[in-house]
């Protein structure tokens, strides 16, 4: 069974950066779309990144557009959520998420692998 677990997050002042990583293990044959999702206190998940397990494809919610990368590394079985320039509304509990689906999704819905998620807390 696909098993995910996300790391780095912390506390970061405002503009600083962060580098979250999320291993999976278990087999990245059965994952075609990685993604990471951000929950604040009293908001519903929300989309940030997704990748295509091969690297290539990006797409990122406006709100982080031109701050945060997504990458990965197949020979670590790990995907990367760089975060630049970091604002006190970034602050969030961030999942990666992965799914078999070839098309890509933004909905938590479309995603049946998460982890167990990493806080990031920036503050002003």
């Amino acid at each position: 069974q696909v098993q995910l677990v996300e790391s780095g997050g912390g506390l970061v002042q405002a503009g600083g950066s962060l580098r979250l990583s999320c291993a999976v293990s278990g087999g990245t044959f059965s994952i075609y779309n990685m993604a990471w999702f951000r929950q604040a206190p009293g908001k519903e998940r929300a989309f940030v990144a997704i990748i295509r397990w091969s690297g290539a494809s990006t797409y990122y919610a406006d709100s982080v557009k031109g701050r945060f990368t997504i990458s990965r590394d197949n020979a670590e079985n790990t995907v990367y959520l760089q975060m630049n320039s970091l604002k006190p509304e970034d602050t969030a509990v961030y999942y990666c998420a992965g799914t078999p689906v070839v098309e890509g999704a933004t909905t938590t819905r479309a995603y049946p692998y998460w982890g167990q998620g990493t806080q990031v807390t920036v503050s002003s």
